[in-house]
């Protein structure tokens, strides 16, 4: 299948607030580092790089990154999920392909926000392919540890239990069944029962070991198309398996390997149906030579149409027996 020419308007969030470990702010900057950017060229495409959305410059007299609080780094997650949802809304309305790169998962409460508002008024419904270890669906009642990149999807599909500071203007909603979690193997018992009530699509590693990578992708995909939906991808370095992509915080074992993310990937592709993207929860600190870094400038070469062939190879030619 040719590439189609896209206009990308890559997006950095340079956070770690929503996470436990520091490092993911600096992971919009290792990607590009890794050569992002000229891989998205290499395939055509027009590449608009926007710079990151950092935190407000902090106060005088303000605790040390080291010590700061629970309501601090809150504010700093919904502060930037403010801009991100305005800024996302607005590139997609000039008819780019926003490419959100994180930071950690937190700020899909903001790019997931831009994508739910920009098609409520179209009229067009959004689904969300979230490949993740984790479910990421807690709110800050269930959660054990309270960090916020393990709320967005809760958030998102509007669970109680977030009190006002969560919500205004830049929040947008998504229909809980519209949502599949492919890759996951790490899920709280609270969170669990949430994902069965509230009818999330969760493709765990049993079920891709069992049935495989391509018809549990057909299933995904086949349900955007005939709702005519815009899908919303967000990817999550842990999903792949910690012995090719080290370079995150919350890793486990057992995830998808180097060619079921490609598949995934080149499926995604083929398909035509989506429209944004979250690269997330790269932390350059524990990344092994930019390991983890590289696996996903690849991975999203492959969303964006990189083939082993190429589109110019034609069929193969054979020698005949004459020529031997």
């Amino acid at each position: 299948m040719a590439v189609k020419s896209k206009r990308i308007d890559l997006l950095g969030i340079a956070t770690a607030a929503g996470a436990s470990v520091r490092g993911a702010g600096m992971g919009p900057e290792a990607l590009r580092v890794a050569g992002l950017i000229e891989a998205l060229l290499d395939l055509e495409h027009e590449v608009i790089d926007h710079g990151d959305l950092r935190r407000a410059p902090p106060s005088p007299g303000a605790s040390p990154a080291s010590q700061r609080l629970p309501d601090e780094r809150r504010n700093d997650v919904l502060d930037l999920a403010a801009r991100t949802s305005d800024h996302g809304c607005e590139l997609l309305q000039q008819g780019g392909f926003p490419v959100f790169i994180g930071g950690d998962h937190s700020i899909a409460m903001g790019s997931v926000s831009a994508v739910a508002r920009h098609c409520d008024t179209r009229g067009k419904p959004v689904f969300v392919l979230w490949i993740d270890a984790h479910a990421d669906f807690n709110t800050p009642i269930t959660s054990p540890t309270g960090n916020l990149h393990g709320m967005p999807l809760a958030l998102l599909c509007g669970e109680p239990g977030f009190d006002d500071s969560f919500h205004g203007p830049w929040l947008g909603r998504i229909d809980s069944r519209n949502v599949s979690i492919i890759g996951a193997r790490s899920i709280d018992r609270d969170e669990r029962r949430l994902l069965q009530s509230r009818g999330v699509e969760v493709i765990d590693m049993r079920k891709i070991d069992e049935l495989g990578v391509v018809a549990l992708m057909r299933g995904v995909i086949e349900r955007v198309k005939n709702a005519g939906g815009h899908l919303h991808v967000s990817l999550d370095v842990d999903a792949m398996d910690p012995a090719i992509a080290p370079g995150g915080g919350t890793l486990v074992p057992g995830g998808l390997s180097y060619r079921e993310a490609h598949l995934i990937m080149e499926m995604l592709h083929d398909s035509g149906v989506v429209g944004s993207l979250d690269v997330v929860e790269l932390n350059p600190f524990l990344d092994h030579g930019g390991q983890s870094a590289t696996l996903l400038v690849d991975l999203v070469a492959s969303l964006f149409g990189r083939t082993i062939m190429g589109e110019e190879a034609g069929p193969m030619e054979f020698a005949t027996g004459e020529d031997s």
